[in-house]
């Protein structure tokens, strides 16, 4: 069984410096985790649908 992630949550205001040169961006990340929980979402979704 796969461990199910949790929903990750957005930088706060100030996680964020605006300058726009961090690489990665603290965005960066959330994006990427984001991303990654809504894949198993709709991977969970599809299962319990067939």
């Amino acid at each position: 069984m796969t461990k199910l992630l949790e929903k990750p949550y957005p930088p706060a205001d100030d996680d964020c410096c605006g300058g726009g040169s961090c690489c990665p961006c603290v965005w960066d990340h959330y994006y990427a985790e984001l991303q990654k929980w809504r894949i198993q979402q709709d991977e969970i979704k599809s299962q319990v649908e067939s």
